[in-house]
């Protein structure tokens, strides 16, 4: 079989023998040009690159004997012509590399944010082992440090993720310093195991599982629904190693209405600001109260307090108030409240009372 870098191999290597010469600048730039060419047109290993290369040179060996200079005077040229070969192989190769680095990035932009014609997007995922056409799911990862698609995290996240389900049309990468997964809906092991696997390679981080969505606009809903429930996780200081977005369903419902949520707030928490000490303590008294299931000696515990005092705070809330934290019939009101003021970053951010900013 004739091959195009391999044409001019044979008369190459007779001149050498002839002359005893080196390849010259320009030749060293042809073998090298020919490398990158059976890179990029063959699809060729390097192995069988230089493997045909040694077969070239043997098969344009001189005939007849040779003294032990003219040999080492082909063997130099070869090793030239191997070397050149190899080296424009190798850059043919990073070249591709980065070019299929530039493309995935630009691929997962436009799926992540929804940037590109969908039909389109669903044809170039095909690439990348993503069919858009079903339902997905995307789980998003955060540690302590931003990542990179290079760093060992990530990578040992995905080596964890292959040696368990193999190619099963997961897409791994890093965005904004994040791990993401995204992962066919059906299959909630993989971004369970993927959660699992980023909590103990950040050392303790958090992920979060947006719900199933269909279709090649599903990849973006997922993923914003992962990213909301990160952000509710910091408001709410929800300290959970995994959160699933369909369990926080109810918080974005309830700051639908911000200016409601606010007069809520300021309506039945407002008071709290009148006590000793500001409304911090009241709060934090009410935020482990609920957290511990409205039960007061285990609040006690959780704040460090004396039963008796955490009693005289829950009194203290009900008199400033007017709602009994103990009742469970008023309670909603007072715990809606709560989640709001979590929600809005009250007392710190919500206006108070006549427009000023509350403190």
């Amino acid at each position: 079989m004739s091959y195009a870098y391999l044409e001019e191999y044979g008369p190459l290597l007779a001149d050498v023998a002839a002359s005893g010469r080196r390849l010259t600048r320009e030749e060293v730039r042809g073998r090298r040009q020919a490398g990158e060419q059976a890179a990029a047109r063959e699809a060729l290993g390097l192995r069988a690159l230089i493997g045909r290369h040694l077969a070239a040179a043997r098969a344009a060996w001189p005939e007849g004997p040779l003294d032990r200079r003219d040999v080492l005077d082909l063997l130099a040229a070869v090793e030239q012509s191997v070397d050149a070969v190899a080296g424009g192989f190798e850059r043919a190769q990073r070249l591709a590399v980065r070019q299929e680095e530039a493309e995935r990035r630009e691929f997962i932009d436009d799926l992540l944010y929804g940037r590109s014609d969908l039909g389109r997007l669903a044809q170039r995922a095909e690439r990348f082992g993503l069919r858009l056409s079903h339902t997905h799911a995307v789980a998003v990862a955060r540690g302590p440090q931003a990542y990179s698609e290079a760093d060992p995290v990530p990578q040992q996240v995905e080596r964890a993720l292959i040696g368990r389900f193999g190619d099963r049309d997961i897409l791994l990468t890093t965005k904004g310093g994040r791990i993401v997964a995204v992962a066919p809906g059906d299959q909630s092991d993989v971004l369970t195991y993927f959660a699992k696997q980023a909590f103990a390679a950040t050392g303790g981080g958090q992920a979060a599982i947006g719900r199933p969505q269909p279709g090649p606009g599903g990849v973006v809903q997922s993923y914003e629904e992962a990213l909301r429930a990160l952000e509710l996780a910091d408001r709410l200081d929800l300290d959970a190693p995994v959160l699933h977005a369909a369990d926080l369903l109810v918080y974005p419902v309830l700051t639908r209405d911000r200016q409601a949520m606010e007069d809520l707030v300021n309506s039945v928490l407002g008071p709290l600001r009148t006590a000793r000490g500001g409304a911090g303590p009241l709060l934090d008294t009410l935020t482990a109260f609920f957290d511990t299931g409205c039960v007061t000696t285990q609040t006690a515990r959780h704040l460090t307090l004396s039963v008796r005092a955490v009693s005289y705070r829950l009194d203290r809330i009900h008199r400033l108030t007017g709602v009994d934290p103990a009742d469970p019939a008023s309670r909603y009101t007072l715990q809606t409240a709560m989640i709001g003021a979590r929600l809005l970053g009250w007392p710190h951010e919500t206006p108070g009372p006549g427009g000023s900013s509350a403190s």
